[in-house]
C-alpha cells in the first residue's frame, strides 16, 4: 500500500524521484558535529554528498569549520553561496584548471591537496594570479590504495618542494584510513611528523575522512579535522558498515512500479539513470522499505527489475515504494532536485547546485 505522502509527491511532482527528510538531515548533522567536538576534532564536512550551498550553510551553522570539495567546480558553487573555507581534496593539473583555482582564491580561502610534484608544480601559477599565498596539504595513502603518496619520505620530499616554491606554503596532511587501519596510519602519521619537524616544518592541518569513520574520530592523535560526507543522508553501504540505521536514512528514491508482467516480476521506473549501477559491494540496488524481501535485481535505462520471488509481499502496478539507494553520492548527481519533507508535509524543493561539476 501506498502511504499518504508517497502518493503526494507522485501526484505533484511524478516519479522517480528523491525526496529528503529534513528532520532527518538535521539529526545526522547535529550528530556528526557532537562526534566531532567530543573528540576535539573540527568537522570539515564533505559536500560531496549533497552538492547543496544551503545544506552546506546547515553543517557550518551547526558548527563545522569549513567545508570539503573534492572538485574545483563544487567549490566555485559553494564559494558563490559565500562559503569561505573550502578545501579541494583533489589534485588539481592544467591551464584551464589553474586560471580557475587563482580565481576562486582571489576572493575565497582556499586548501588544495596534492600527492605528486607534477601538480605542485603547476599551482604557483594560481597563487600568482590570486595574488595571495596557496596552502597545500599532502594526500598520503594510508591504505586504500587510492591516491596519496605511500611513504613517509615522501611527505618530506613534497613538503621541502612546497616550502621552498614562491606562493606555495606547506599547511598540512590529508588522510584517509581505512575504517580498520588507524594504528597504521598512526605510525605513517608520526614518521611523517618527525621527518617534516626536522625541516622545521609542522603540520598545521592533518585533516582525516570518512562516514564510517565517525567511529575512529580522535583516534589518530594529532588529528586535527575530519571530513565526513554521506553521514547527512546515509544509504544501505552505511547501514551495512554499522554506522548508521535505516531511522538515519535521511534520502528516499520515490519510484512507481509501472509493470507486473508477471507473479514473481516487476518493474520500476527507477533504473540506472535514477539509481545508477553501483552497488556498493551489496546484493541488488537498493532496499525498498515496503517490501524488504523484494530485490532490485537489474537495470535498463529507465527500468528497474523486481525480482520478488523471495518477497512475502508484491506491490501493484501503481504503487509508489520508498527506496534507500545503495550509494546516495552518486544518486543525488543524477538529479537536478530533491524534494525537501518534514513529516507528511511537502516544504520545498532543493536544487542540486553543485550536480555535473566534474571538472
Amino acid at each position: 500500500m501506498t502511504n499518504p505522502l508517497a502518493l503526494k509527491i507522485a501526484r505533484e511532482y511524478g516519479t522517480p524521484a528523491l525526496v529528503i527528510d529534513m528532520d532527518r538531515v538535521e539529526r545526522n548533522i547535529a550528530r556528526a558535529q557532537e562526534i566531532c567536538d567530543t573528540a576535539g576534532v573540527a568537522n570539515r564536512p564533505h559536500i560531496k554528498t549533497h552538492k547543496s550551498p544551503l545544506l552546506a550553510q546547515l553543517q557550518i551553522k551547526a558548527g563545522a569549520k569549513g567545508i570539503t570539495c573534492q572538485k574545483l567546480g563544487e567549490a566555485e558553487v559553494m564559494a558563490q553561496d559565500g562559503i569561505d573555507d573550502i578545501l579541494i581534496s583533489y589534485n588539481l593539473i592544467g591551464e584551464e584548471k589553474i586560471a580557475r583555482l587563482g580565481a576562486l582564491l582571489a576572493r575565497t580561502n582556499i586548501t588544495v591537496a596534492a600527492d605528486n610534484e607534477v601538480v605542485i608544480a603547476g599551482l604557483p601559477a594560481a597563487a600568482a594570479i590570486a595574488g595571495r599565498s596557496l596552502p597545500i596539504v599532502i594526500e598520503c595513502d594510508t591504505g586504500r590504495k587510492r591516491a596519496g603518496v605511500e611513504t613517509p619520505a615522501e611527505v618530506i620530499a613534497l613538503a621541502s618542494q612546497i616550502a621552498r616554491t614562491p606562493g606555495l606554503s606547506f599547511a598540512g596532511l590529508l588522510m584517509y584510513p581505512t575504517e580498520t587501519g588507524w594504528t597504521e596510519a598512526q605510525r605513517f602519521f608520526d614518521d611523517a611528523t618527525a621527518g617534516l619537524r626536522q625541516l622545521g616544518l609542522d603540520p598545521a592541518i592533518v585533516s582525516t575522512g570518512g562516514s564510517p569513520n565517525l567511529k575512529n574520530v580522535g583516534k589518530l592523535k594529532g588529528a586535527t579535522e575530519h571530513r565526513p560526507g554521506t553521514y547527512i543522508y546515509n544509504d544501505r553501504m552505511q547501514v551495512a558498515a554499522g554506522v548508521a540505521t535505516w531511522d538515519d536514512c535521511a534520502l528516499h528514491v520515490y519510484s512507481t512500479v509501472v509493470s507486473r508482467a508477471a507473479p514473481d516480476r516487476g518493474i520500476l521506473d527507477a533504473g540506472s539513470k535514477t539509481l545508477t549501477a553501483d552497488t556498493g559491494g551489496l546484493d541488488g540496488y537498493g532496499l525498498i522499505l515496503e517490501h524488504p524481501q523484494a530485490r532490485i535485481a537489474r537495470f535498463a535505462e529507465e527500468h528497474g527489475f523486481l525480482d520478488l520471488a523471495k518477497s512475502n509481499t508484491r506491490p501493484a502496478v501503481g504503487d509508489v515504494v520508498r527506496i534507500v539507494p545503495n550509494h546516495v553520492c552518486v544518486v543525488v548527481n543524477m538529479s537536478d532536485e530533491v524534494v525537501m519533507v518534514r513529516g507528511d508535509e511537502i516544504i520545498g524543493i532543493l536544487p542540486v547546485a553543485a550536480r555535473g561539476k566534474l571538472r
